[in-house]
């Protein structure tokens, strides 16, 4: 069977093959077997489905058909009202199934910890293109709320230089928040700056060691971008932190 490449990485090799996705397995790879397991045995299908191991010892998961939001410009429908509503909701359903569970361990749930639209898969379902799926769970660890609520704000909000009106950051906030179910809101500012801080500095530590993805991201620029996205916050914390209350 052939194989096609898929765009929008940076970190691992992913083809198509047939119906299936064929990428190296992560580091915590039966951790994540075991969370899309949960998924499956729970009918949940906001994730792909673990088929096992292939001949050449890749992960192989069920191909999810759809549009994949990883380029910069995206159609008006990716970033519609209802489509972010819909982004906060499918959050709250894979954070209520992983609650109390193993997997979560002493944790409130199980995070995503990468929840942006290049890891989100929309499908037109009639009135536009709506969220449906999310990605590359490589990087999924127990942990709290706040910190996939945190990320997916920061993310799908594109939170830096490129708002010019700190209330439109405010109104997306409450909107993602609200669909979410958040009711506790006092540290959401102060853990996307968290957030971004953690990840400028490191893509900066790992290329300096000479880690490849992390290389390609700071030559294209990532942690100048993130670094700014982090002041940006930085110096509206007061408006955001009082907007949202």
């Amino acid at each position: 069977m052939s194989e096609i490449r898929l765009p929008g990485g940076f970190v691992s090799d992913v083809v198509r093959v047939d119906e299936t996705v064929r990428r190296t397995p992560a580091r915590n790879a039966p951790f994540i077997h075991e969370l899309l397991d949960l998924f499956a045995q729970q009918g949940w299908q906001g994730a792909p489905r673990y088929l096992g191991i292939d001949a050449a010892g890749r992960e192989t998961l069920s191909y999810l058909d759809g549009h994949v939001a990883w380029q910069p410009v995206q159609p008006p429908d990716v970033v519609s009202d209802e489509s972010l509503a819909m982004v906060a909701q499918l959050v709250r359903e894979f954070h209520d199934l992983t609650a109390g569970s193993s997997l979560a361990g002493d944790e409130q749930v199980v995070c995503h910890n990468d929840l942006s639209p290049k890891n989100t898969v929309y499908r037109d379902l009639g009135h536009g293109l709506r969220p449906v799926a999310f990605l590359d769970w490589d990087l999924a660890a127990p942990g709290q709320h706040i910190h996939d609520v945190a990320h997916m704000c920061w993310q799908y909000l594109d939170l830096g230089p490129s708002i010019h009106d700190p209330a439109a950051a405010v109104r997306g906030l409450r909107l993602l928040c609200d669909a979410y179910g958040l009711v506790d809101r006092g540290d959401l500012v102060k853990t996307i700056m968290w957030w971004q801080d953690r990840c400028w500095r490191g893509i900066e530590a790992a290329a300096t060691t000479g880690d490849p993805a992390c290389v390609a991201l700071r030559s294209a620029g990532v942690v100048d971008e993130v670094r700014a996205a982090w002041s940006w916050v930085a110096d509206n914390q007061h408006v955001l932190d009082d907007g949202i209350k």
